[in-house]
Order: C-alpha cells, then sequence, then structure tokens
C-alpha cells in the first residue's frame, strides 16, 4: 500500500483522513454510551447534556485557535485563509474541552466529577483517527523530520521520516490498556482516571513533538509543547500526588 492512501470511488478521490476522522466520532460516542449504560453515572442526564454541549463548544474553539497558533506568522492571504480556518488540532481540542466542561459546570452547579467516563472512548477516537494521519502521510502536518534510523519510512516525498502517527498509536494501545489495568486494580477517586489520561498523553505528545518538523516557536518550544506544560501546570498537584506514591 502506498502511502499516502487516497483510495478512489467513481473517479473520485477520498480523504481518507476525513472518512476516518467522522467515524471515530461516532464510534467514539457510541461507546461512551455504552460505558454510561453499563456505570451507574451519578451526575443527571440534563446535567451530562449540558457538560458535553460544553465540552463540544470548547473543544471546537481550543482545536481551530491552537491549530492557528501552531503557525500565526503565515502569510495572510486567501489560500491561507482558507487553510487556517480548516486546521486543528486534538491537543487544543482536549484542552478546550476541558474547559468548557468546567465553564458548563460551574453555569449548571454540578460539582460532580465528569471526566472518566469519557477516557476511554477519547483515546479510542484518537487511535481512529491516528490511522487516518498515518495512511495520509505528509498530506496532514503528523508526519515526523527525516530520520537515517530504521525507524523512518517514506511518507510521500520520497525521505525517509519518523512515523509520528505510527508511534502514536503504539503509545496508544499501551495506553488504553494500562489505565484499564489501573482502573480495575487501584481504587482511585472520581475524576482521577481522567486527569492520569491528561497528563500522560500530554507528556508523551510533549516528547513526540520534538521528532515533528514544527515551524514556530517559543523559547524553543511548540505552541503544543507549550499547551502541555500548561496543561501539566493546570493537574500539578495530581502529578505531585503521582511522584509521591511512586516513591
Amino acid at each position: 500500500m502506498q502511502i499516502p492512501f487516497e483510495p478512489q470511488l467513481f473517479d473520485y478521490k477520498i480523504n481518507i483522513h476525513l472518512v476516518l476522522e467522522y467515524l471515530a466520532f461516532f464510534i467514539a460516542f457510541r461507546y461512551y454510551v455504552l460505558l454510561r449504560r453499563k456505570n451507574n453515572d451519578v451526575i443527571s442526564s440534563n446535567n451530562r447534556l449540558s457538560i458535553i454541549l460544553g465540552a463540544a463548544l470548547g473543544a471546537l474553539i481550543g482545536s481551530r485557535l491552537v491549530g492557528f497558533l501552531e503557525n500565526p506568522l503565515a502569510s495572510i492571504s486567501q489560500e491561507n485563509i482558507i487553510q487556517l480556518l480548516n486546521t486543528k488540532t486534538i491537543m487544543g481540542g482536549l484542552f478546550g474541552g476541558l474547559l468548557g466542561v468546567e465553564i458548563a459546570k460551574k453555569r449548571i452547579g454540578e460539582t460532580q466529577s465528569s471526566g472518566d467516563l469519557f477516557v476511554f472512548p477519547i483515546i479510542l477516537g484518537i487511535f481512529i483517527g491516528r490511522i487516518g494521519c498515518f495512511l495520509s502521510g505528509i498530506n496532514e502536518f503528523t508526519y515526523g523530520i527525516e530520520t537515517t534510523s530504521i525507524l523512518g519510512m517514506n511518507l510521500g516525498d520520497g525521505l525517509n521520516r519518523h512515523p509520528v502517527a505510527l508511534y502514536e498509536l503504539i503509545f496508544l494501545v499501551v495506553l488504553f490498556i494500562g489505565l484499564k489495568r489501573i482502573k480495575n486494580k487501584v481504587i482511585l477517586k472520581n475524576g482521577e482516571l481522567f486527569q492520569w489520561f491528561m497528563i500522560v498523553y500530554f507528556t508523551f505528545r510533549f516528547f513526540i513533538e520534538f521528532f515533528k518538523p514544527n515551524v514556530f516557536y517559543v523559547f524553543g518550544l511548540s505552541t503544543i509543547q507549550i499547551l502541555c506544560l500548561i496543561c501539566l501546570l493546570y493537574y500539578h498537584k495530581t502529578v505531585l500526588n503521582i511522584f509521591k506514591n511512586a516513591r
């Protein structure tokens, strides 16, 4: 199979990444509904709906905003404006969704943590989306820098690059299994599972960014890396507790 993978249907090229992105949303949501039915949700249906809407709005704004900030110095033109409006990133979506949830919970007066039910559906959704990123090769900005190592792959431009999306796919499998075991063996407070997910995933993304050809840096860090540090600062109490428990 050649990468980028561009299947055709009736002489039309199919955007495989877009197809898998929509599929990721659908399957992840159905998985969430299944988990909510199996678990005793302490949050009422009306409040849960408000939280989901807050998460969706926050994710929409966050994903676009951080996507734009990855290259804010791009020249202003009609083509660039359209491209910038379509640019999005899962990192901005996750953190924006988190803020959207917190705002929604304050407005409706909900005090219970609401993130645990979203953890595994989110991981599954990201996994499906990353398959699309990998198959899209250099058509999506999820490819890596050039490398001479045995891990290098031709992602469509004839150069051996780090298959960053493939690295993340492997990591997501490990993360899913690891958090499942923690959930089954460790007594966690309500909301802690989601915090663990955010801390581990954002830490991974901080380091994997060094393998991407970013073009905009602040203090030697990309926009995504700065967002990762902000997220870890947001959860600094949980991070400190993890280190204490590790000792």
